[in-house]
């Protein structure tokens, strides 16, 4: 069969037609292999990089990785490589490439752990957005950021992900997205962090999220006011929540970590600790942005309840830990770590929240995360520029880089006051290697007690 003529010259590699070529030209029964399954990853992005309002670097990204997978028994191998985007070519080298796999099998001994789907499943998951033109995002920086010093980066595009086997399995997923991370700079080290993000590109909404940020920029020429260590009242943006998130996530809803007495949930699974009762957390694919099935093949299910009520719930089960312990495969990652996190919203109205503040910290961002004492769930890191203290519900100055020194367990047990009435989802903005497609959905969060050290 000829491949070219199967692939219109108008597609790409996140067209579902090439992913198709590529999968029925190597997705086939073969002498000495008992399964041969094919995954891609593919985008075709925009990058656009921002100083001083101006555009300083614009490029096109079109790629695509495969990586093939061939069993024999127990026995299973991979191995991934760069496209070209013309599928004749790309199967010609992918079969020479399941070819030299399946000879290393030879070499391997029995995987105890191994793990594959016995269901075959189908699914295909494709959201067009309404996305810019590179030339409709300079004009909106340039608009919206007119006299300020504006330091952003701006990704967008299509991102496919395709999953196939030889036993006749097709998931297809491809979303049309994109994201701009930028800040408002006043000198030195001081400087607003904002992002916006979507599948629907809205000039207006950009321009309101850089105004409300101009609105602030005069704070931080104020003198930073540096606390005593101490506890204090503090006002979480989703920003902040999810660098708190994100660390709960490295060991929290693993499975792995839940047996072998490593995670920093482990209290609150054994009943010593639980969260506030208005705590939910799940794993949600169904509206996250992370495709619907795993590299391996596995169907995730819409929804994984990971904290119900503040109490523990299940665990995030990758097919390894899911053979060793005898759980049930749910979908996750080999790293059992959320691709679509989601804490549930509470009924704080956003417009209330300096009003229900009244006294403390108004914190945007956190970075350096990390444990401090990983058993009970402490984490330390530091504030970032852009929080600020507040006095009788304003904010008065900005404040000082300090660290922070907490448990998530009594921060959002004990401690929690309230949480917003609207969850923002936040994506992964790494674009190393490839665009991400994680995501965390949380609203705001009111915490007593937060504990600044230095």
């Amino acid at each position: 069969m000829d491949m070219k003529t199967t692939l219109p010259t108008a597609a790409g590699v996140t067209d579902r037609r090439y992913f198709d070529a590529l999968a029925n030209g190597v997705c086939r029964a073969a002498a000495g292999i008992d399964r041969t399954s094919l995954q891609l990853k593919a985008e075709d992005s925009h990058f656009i990089r921002f100083n001083h309002g101006r555009v300083r670097q614009a490029t096109q990204v079109m790629q695509a990785v495969a990586t093939l997978a061939v069993v024999r028994g127990a026995r299973r191998i991979e191995g991934s490589c760069t496209l070209s985007g013309d599928a004749a070519a790309d199967v010609a080298s992918l079969l020479a490439r399941r070819q030299a796999l399946a000879a290393d099998l030879d070499e391997l001994d029995d995987d105890p752990y191994l793990l594959l789907p016995d269901d075959l499943s189908c699914s295909e998951r494709v959201e067009s957005g309404d996305l810019p033109t590179p030339a409709e995002v300079v004009q909106a920086v340039a608009s919206a950021a007119a006299g300020l010093d504006f330091v952003g980066f701006y990704a967008g595009g299509p991102v496919a992900r395709g999953f196939a086997d030889s036993r006749g399995q097709r998931h297809w997923h491809r979303v049309e997205s994109f994201h701009v991370d930028w800040c408002l700079y006043h000198s030195t080290d001081k400087a607003l962090k904002s992002f916006y993000a979507g599948s629907h590109w809205q000039a207006d909404e950009f321009a309101r999220r850089v105004a409300e940020g101009a609105l602030r920029l005069p704070l931080l020429a104020l003198p930073a006011r540096r606390l005593e260590p101490g506890a204090y009242r503090a006002w979480f943006e989703p920003a902040a929540m999810v660098e708190l998130l994100g660390t709960l996530a490295w060991t929290g809803f693993s499975a792995k970590s839940r047996h072998t007495g490593t995670s920093s949930l482990g209290r609150l699974a054994s009943g010593e600790a639980r969260l506030h009762a208005d705590v939910s957390l799940s794993e949600d694919t169904g509206r996250g942005l992370a495709p619907a099935f795993t590299a391996e093949g596995f169907a995730r299910p819409g929804e994984v309840a990971l904290v119900r009520g503040g109490l523990a719930g299940d665990t995030l089960n990758s097919p390894r830990s899911a053979r060793e312990y005898g759980l049930p495969a749910n979908g996750a990652t080999p790293l059992e770590m959320a691709e679509s996190l989601s804490l549930a919203p509470g009924t704080l109205a956003p417009g209330d929240a300096l009003a229900a503040l009244d006294h403390g910290i108004w914190v945007a961002n956190l970075w350096y995360l990390n444990y401090s004492d990983r058993s009970a769930c402490r984490m330390t890191g530091m504030t970032r520029s852009a929080c600020f203290v507040v006095e009788a519900g304003r904010l008065v100055a900005p404040l000082a880089v300090m660290r922070f020194d907490d448990s998530f367990l009594r921060m959002f047990g004990s401690g929690l006051l309230g949480l917003g009435a609207q969850a923002e989802q936040v994506p992964d903005n790494g674009t190393y290697k490839e665009r991400q497609l994680a995501s965390v959905t949380t609203p705001g969060a009111l915490v007593d007690g937060w504990r600044l050290t230095l």
